[in-house]
């Protein structure tokens, strides 16, 4: 299976990520990044190594969970790592349902609880 180009992953995690509920596209630091109302993904093009990949928050154990799963494939993000946030290599090949998940979650943690009138 060939490893989808930068531009292609960040495609990909563009569609999936402004799919989500009020998600939005901006810069922070130079690089693509998407909130609802707080962040909840960067991409992280060779921020402070020679890989391409995201931060993404993430529910509480989540970050070990995925770093157990595959030390190849996730990461301890610096500045937010943290805070439990999980780094994705997209420079690998990956599991593109996973990162579904991964996505999902972050805007989860991120989205303020809807209030029931």
């Amino acid at each position: 299976m060939a490893i989808p180009s930068a531009d292609e992953c960040l495609s990909r995690v563009r569609a999936l990520c402004l799919a989500l509920p009020g998600a939005s596209e901006r810069l922070s630091h130079g690089e693509a990044a998407f909130f609802v109302k707080k962040q909840f993904l960067t991409m992280a093009d060779h921020h402070h190594d020679e890989r391409y990949g995201f931060w993404a928050a993430a529910p509480d154990g989540a970050q070990e969970r995925w770093l157990g799963t595959d030390g190849e494939r996730f990461f301890r993000p610096p500045y937010v790592g943290g805070r439990g946030w999980i780094g994705v290599y997209l420079d690998v090949e990956q599991d593109w349902d996973d990162i579904a998940e991964i996505i999902e979650r972050a805007h989860a943690v991120v989205t303020p609880p809807s209030r029931s009138r």
